[in-house]
């Protein structure tokens, strides 16, 4: 039988006199480093909606879904899926708004009995085309590239108008004179679909 050594039994004695290493989980709640990659988690102020997290994400675990059933409120779900998350952080990298749209907490303790609770989600006003009404994005987004152009906004129409009903100084009674979508349709908030498609029809 081979003998303790001695940084062994220096180890078990710090033991003794100041308790086991391991945590007391679960009668004490574990308390993580503050660097520990825990669950990420959206927030619902900062986020735009860009999808730029659902892009990097290397295992599919964030997802989107636009709902316009109503559109006048037409919503996109931001859904993060616990259960497949590997805590890896890309979503926080990728985030354009600096970082904070999506971080990873210290929240580890993330076991479910029923594994369609294993899922979070935050809902986003989306902007839809006036002409088509497909969905062109966030507003939360467009006006964050609205704020990053500054003055170079005015040079799409898309994105002035936007900030504008932002700032709730936009005239909504703005109507197609032509049929065809003519110039005036050229002062709407469109896609780029149509906004090439009122183009073509303004320049013939």
């Amino acid at each position: 039988m081979k003998l303790p050594k001695i940084r062994e039994l220096v180890e078990a004695i710090k033991a003794l006199i100041k308790g086991p290493y391991t945590s007391k989980f679960p009668k004490e709640v574990h308390r993580p480093h503050p660097n520990f990659r825990g669950q990420p988690k959206f927030d619902e102020e900062k986020c735009l909606g860009c999808c730029a997290c659902q892009e990097v994400c290397p295992v599919e675990a964030i997802n989107h879904l636009d709902v316009v059933v109503n559109v006048n409120r037409p919503k996109r779900y931001m859904v993060h899926y616990t259960d497949t998350c590997i805590f890896c952080g890309q979503c926080e990298a990728a985030c354009i708004a600096d970082h904070q749209g999506i971080k990873l907490s210290t929240d580890w303790e993330l076991s479910f009995f029923d594994r369609s609770k294993a899922q979070e989600q935050i809902e986003k006003e989306i902007q839809l085309c006036e002409i088509c009404g497909g969905v062109i994005a966030c507003r939360d987004h467009l006006n964050w590239i609205s704020q990053k152009l500054g003055e170079l906004t005015y040079s799409s129409p898309t994105l002035y108008l936007s900030r504008l009903k932002e700032l709730g100084v936009i005239d909504e009674n703005i109507i197609s004179a032509l049929k065809d979508q003519g110039r005036s349709d050229r002062v709407k908030i469109l896609c780029a679909r149509c906004r090439r498609k009122t183009t073509l029809t303004t320049e013939k």
